[in-house]
């Protein structure tokens, strides 16, 4: 330390010893230079006193120089003396230093120590290359590029803190190779030293655990705040399977105040059999994922829940899919709606990928080109798709099939829709669409134009026949369009209202064919009629009709009918001839229902008219018969017989007659009642068991037992049964027999006569219920042609039918259906 101050001490001493030299030497050379000054003047010998003033102050100077530099190389000798002795302590000191630094260095470690504040810091000792640790001093000492961030902050906060504070500190840092240091840092003589130690071993070990474990922790506090923020349903679950841990999501779910509510309730977010289903999607693998229904907030709701087990318990998180599952199942139903639509569809379609291969198609295009459901559910390549088609002949025939293939499939390429034409081998024309899409691949559409060609084609030759039609028709047609004019007329328009072709082919308005058409048929009334349905604005349109008898005799029938577009089309037709002969036909007609008027009144006046002598007759007849008056002879007796036979069937006659004018008047009334069927028949073969006899005809009945009774008018009955049995007695041969049947259905009583005669020929079974239709076939002669005639309007009275049917050489069957309770009385046709 002495020699340290005599080095200063000379360090200040020899400036100034210097400057003094410097002036002596300086004054002496000013003394001689003026000696030799005054020696060389011419006045030399007179010397003032300033002069010698001067000389003297200079001497005086000079001399005090050379004291001061003597006393200066004295100090100066100290000077050195004292300087080499601090040489000797400093270069102690320095290997000292040495020592301590090699010490330092040999340990692994890093020492910097700050002093004052601006000093730079003092960097000692080294660390290993692989803790990434720079040698550069300036590189060591900026910590950010070879720490972690975060260690990187930590250090710089603890190192300020320590030379602010001098707060101690010890902390493991993590470098940016993946290895650990320990820095700590402590206050010694005044300065801020951290040391610097590569960690190995236990220490090395325990620092990554910290640090893993540190990492861990800021992943799962991370996640949970995830977690927390999310919307989604998220739990933890310890080994005993209770919650352990809930976010707010959860909570909400469950309709928890917060997550430690839900955890300390218990409150599960799926039900049983949701737990049930995960627990056993767990058997082998440690992720259950499962969709999953749960009620959230009153409603249900669709989750994808993902569960995974590890050896602390378990975790999941619900994912809500409501929305996608709704959306999916649209989809799923649009798609298969679009499939059904276009397997519905007779057009054939099929898509292909941007990879060329079949995506989809529908049923007719696989019914178009006869492949297999099997090949085109393979999803085969196109070029594999065309040669199938080229296999069966569904495609057009080549040349060189090859390029007309790699032709076809520069549609892939193409930006635009591309139309093909195939004209197949079979007769068929295919219409062929491609239409690219945007992302890549084809829709192919395949239409078949073959009807529609051959359709167009028929439509052609058609349209030309109809138009030939219309020009041959006698009927006159005009098509109106929606605004009034002509668009369509035949010759026969022209002819029927004598109208010029020419004027007809400026396409007129219909108010100018009105004006033309009027010098024939001038009712102002009727045209406006006309011309509102033609040209109005109803929306109706509804046909209309009528009819225009014009000024030259002519009659002519209109009708307009509504077309579709707003056209109209009239027709008019003349039908004077027609006219004239319906006229006549009405005038003919009236006559003949005023005759046939007059022959009912006639019948029925004849008819009373003979009733009265024939009653008369027949009653004398019988007084002259009987014994009592007096006797007869046996020719009397037989003429009487005569009589009476004779009177009764005209009688018989008069009674039909009678009958059958009163049903045509309208005025008949049946008396219903109750019918027994048994008691009835035998009423009716009572009356004529003599004319069964007389023919020698065998009767057998047909009636099951208690076959009970119906609601009818018992004398009509008996009626209809007397006139079927004098029918078939009538065209009967001799020994034949007669068969009368009765049964019963559901709904009526049906009763069935059967002969054995000659039968009815074909041609007369439509006529045997017409009046005064008789044939003398069977029978001695014919009868009046009433009963049958009479049947039918007693039937038909009931509500009932009756039928016929018969064989010429096998006889004759009517049956008579009767309702069992007659709802409605029908009239009986004349």
């Amino acid at each position: 330390m002495d020699g340290t101050r005599g080095a200063r001490r000379w360090s200040l001493v020899r400036p100034h010893l210097r400057q003094t030299l410097l002036a002596a030497t300086s004054l002496t050379g000013l003394a001689l230079s003026a000696g030799e000054a005054l020696a060389a003047g011419p006045v030399a010998a007179t010397l003032n006193a300033g002069n010698t003033a001067l000389t003297s102050a200079l001497l005086g100077v000079v001399a005090f120089s050379v004291l001061g530099a003597m006393a200066l190389m004295r100090a100066r000798n100290r000077a050195e003396a004292e300087n080499a002795a601090l040489k000797l302590r400093l270069a102690d000191f320095k290997a000292g230093a040495d020592r301590a630094e090699a010490l330092v260095d040999a340990e692994d470690q890093r020492l910097v120590a700050w002093s004052a504040p601006g000093e730079p810091p003092l960097v000692m000792g080294r660390l290993p290359k692989s803790c990434g640790a720079p040698e550069d001093r300036s590189a060591f000492l900026a910590f950010g590029a070879w720490l972690e961030p975060m260690a990187a902050s930590s250090l710089d906060t603890a190192i300020a803190t320590l030379r602010k504070r001098g707060e101690i500190f010890a902390i493991t840092l993590e470098t940016g190779n993946g290895s650990f240091v320990e820095a700590v840092g402590r206050t010694a003589g005044g300065r801020a030293v951290v040391r610097f130690r590569d960690l190995s071993g236990d220490r090395l070990a325990l620092a990554e655990l910290e640090a893993r474990h540190h990492r861990l922790t800021e992943d799962v506090e991370a996640m949970r705040a995830l977690f927390q923020a999310t919307s989604m349903p998220a739990w933890i679950r310890g080994r005993d399977g209770k919650l352990s841990w809930v976010n707010n999501a959860f909570a909400r779910a469950v309709e928890a105040r917060d997550p430690v509510d839900a955890v300390t309730r218990n409150l599960e977010f799926l039900d049983t059999a949701g737990r049930e289903a995960i627990g056993s999607g767990h058997d082998g693998q440690p992720v259950s994922e499962r969709r999953l229904p749960a009620i959230v907030a009153g409603a249900r709701r669709i989750f994808d829940v993902v569960d995974v087990v590890s050896g602390t318990g378990s975790a999941g998180i619900a994912i809500d899919a409501t929305e996608l599952e709704t959306v999916q199942n649209q989809m799923k139903r649009l798609v298969e709606f679009h499939a059904r639509t276009l397997d519905q569809l007779a057009t054939a379609v099929a898509v292909f990928g941007s990879d060329r291969r079949l995506r989809s198609y529908n049923a007719a295009f696989r019914s178009l080109f006869g492949l297999e459901a099997g090949f085109l559910d393979s999803q085969p390549d196109e070029s594999a798709v065309l040669d199938r088609m080229r296999a069966s002949r569904r495609l057009p025939e080549q040349a060189d099939f090859k390029s007309w293939r790699n032709d076809l499939l520069t549609a892939y390429q193409s930006l635009d829709a591309r139309e093909h034409w195939w004209h197949l081998p079979d007769g068929q024309t295919l219409r062929v669409l491609a239409n690219p899409h945007p992302q890549g691949g084809i829709t192919w559409i395949y239409e078949n134009v073959t009807e529609q060609l051959e359709l167009e084609s028929r439509y052609n030759a058609l349209s030309r026949v109809q138009g030939e039609t219309l020009d041959h028709l006698a009927e006159g047609v005009a098509v109106f369009g929606s605004d009034g004019r002509l668009r369509l007329d035949n010759p026969a328009f022209a002819r029927i209202w004598r109208l010029d072709p020419a004027f007809l082919a400026g396409h007129p308005h219909i108010s100018e064919v009105e004006r033309a058409c009027r010098r024939l048929h001038d009712a102002p009334a009727a045209w406006t009629r006309f011309t509102a349905s033609v040209a109005g604005l109803d929306e109706g349109r509804a046909p209309t009709s009528g009819r225009m008898e014009r000024s030259d005799g002519r009659v002519v029938d209109y009708a307009t009918v509504p077309l579709p577009g707003g056209q109209t089309m009239v027709t008019f037709m003349d039908v004077s001839d027609t006219v004239q002969v319906e006229r006549a036909l009405t005038d003919r007609n009236e006559a003949l229902e005023a005759a046939d008027g007059l022959k009912n009144a006639f019948i029925q006046h004849v008819s009373y008219e003979l009733r009265s002598p024939l009653t008369n007759i027949i009653g004398f007849t019988q007084l002259l018969s009987d014994v009592s008056i007096g006797p007869l002879t046996e020719k009397q007796q037989e003429y009487t017989g005569y009589i009476l036979s004779s009177s009764g069937a005209l009688l018989a006659i008069v009674n039909d007659i009678l009958d059958l004018a009163t049903v045509d008047a309208g005025i008949i009334a049946l008396e219903l009642g109750e019918v027994d069927i048994e008691r009835t028949v035998a009423a009716a073969i009572e009356g004529v068991r003599d004319r069964l006899q007389e023919s020698q005809l065998l009767l057998q009945t047909r009636i099951p037992a208690g076959i009970g009774s119906f609601i009818a008018d018992e004398k009509r009955v008996r009626q209809i049964l007397y006139n079927l049995l004098s029918n078939a007695v009538g065209f009967s041969s001799l020994g034949s027999s007669v068969v009368l049947s009765a049964s019963r259905t559901a709904e009526a009583i049906v009763f069935s006569v059967e002969d054995q005669g000659p039968g009815i020929a074909p041609e007369f079974l439509a006529s045997v219920f017409d009046r005064f239709e008789s044939r003398a076939a069977g029978s001695a002669r014919g009868g009046a042609g009433l009963g049958l005639a009479i049947v039918k309007s007693f039937v038909e009275l009931h509500g009932g039918t009756v039928s016929i049917r018969s064989e010429e050489g096998r006889g004759t069957e009517v049956s008579v259906h009767l309702p069992i309770r007659p709802t409605e009385l029908a009239v009986a046709a004349e």
